[in-house]
């Protein structure tokens, strides 16, 4: 029997968090049945009064009420948030309605600054999560016994399932349908819609790359560095290419770009490496020598430093 999936929708709903994992489940279905076989999931959007609703850009979007969904055939329920999601009294029908009947899915799932409905039904408590990284410290502060895990993904604990802002729900839904029907209909998906099969739950929410590079005085120098990992990116090289002295250099790029020189160029040699582990079966020495750390004991080093594990594990684990 193809698995319901609910998602729920509401006055404000962000289209992209609601339109995108939709998307995903849909096209899965559709490329079993071009296949011929029978549809695997069934779409179901649903709102507290159904009829039609607007999303946060303006569109509307047809929905049954929640009291027509047969609860008995849900599978998944899918939370998206919107710009009313993060006040305190945020969509009370729909967070009642949440509280007493998650349990009856199989899994729970929401998106972006869903997680914020998730917490006020309490399905939060005691659990880790994810959400948009503008919104990870007002997570922390409105539901203190969640374990808030800023820069992720997405989140596993349990039933429950958090992802991060806006299209972290299409890596999402890519993950759970390869956990439902396996890597080859995920990868097909992922094919069609022109997307990365996944990026791991555990990749942080925005490249170091793209962080470092909000100070626009060091942007372009961030860049090429990024291009450059294998060259001597000690501060007294990269002061001599920013034509600065090294002690001035230091400062300035400190005060600029919130991390030392040598923080943020490990920092990209570190996303390099991740994302090297990730696309395939490059030697570990190649690996190493392409992203700067020269050794594998550079290599190892920085990642146990950093991540906890060893550079071979991150490959068990995300490869």
């Amino acid at each position: 029997m193809p698995k319901t999936i609910l998602f729920l929708a509401f006055d404000g709903v962000t289209d992209l968090d609601l339109i995108g994992p939709i998307q995903v489940f849909s096209t899965a279905s559709s490329a079993t049945e071009q296949s011929g076989g029978q549809p695997i999931y069934t779409i179901v959007v649903a709102s507290i009064a159904g009829g039609m609703v607007r999303t946060r850009s303006g569109l509307t979007i047809g929905t049954q009420t929640l009291a027509e969904v047969d609860m008995h055939t849900v599978d998944t329920i899918v939370v998206p948030g919107g710009r009313s999601s993060l006040e305190d009294d945020a969509e009370p029908p729909l967070v009642d309605w949440l509280a007493q009947n998650a349990g009856r899915a199989r899994r729970i799932c929401s998106v972006c600054v869903g997680a914020f409905l998730l917490g006020a039904a309490g399905l939060l408590d005691e659990r880790k999560a994810t959400t948009h990284w503008r919104a990870t410290d007002m997570l922390k502060a409105r539901y203190p016994s969640t374990t808030v895990v800023p820069d992720l993904i997405y989140q596993q604990d349990g039933p429950v399932w958090t992802s991060a802002g806006v299209s972290a729900g299409i890596d999402l839904a890519l993950h759970l349908v390869e956990q439902d029907h396996g890597r080859g209909l995920a990868m097909m998906v992922a094919k069609a819609l022109v997307v990365f099969l996944r990026r791991p739950g555990g990749q942080k929410q925005f490249s170091s790359t793209l962080a470092l590079q909000g100070s626009e005085a060091f942007s372009q120098l961030i860049a090429w560095a990024a291009d450059n990992l294998a060259e001597d990116l000690s501060v007294d090289a990269l002061a001599e290419r920013a034509a600065m002295s090294p002690r001035s250099f230091a400062r300035k790029f400190h005060a600029a770009v919130g991390q030392t020189p040598a923080a943020a160029m490990e920092a990209l040699r570190l996303e390099a490496a991740k994302r090297m582990l990730e696309d395939g079966g490059q030697p570990m020495k190649s690996i190493a020598a392409s992203s700067g750390f020269g050794d594998l004991q550079g290599l190892r080093r920085a990642f146990i430093r950093t991540l906890g594990i060893t550079p071979s594990e991150y490959r068990e684990r995300f490869g």
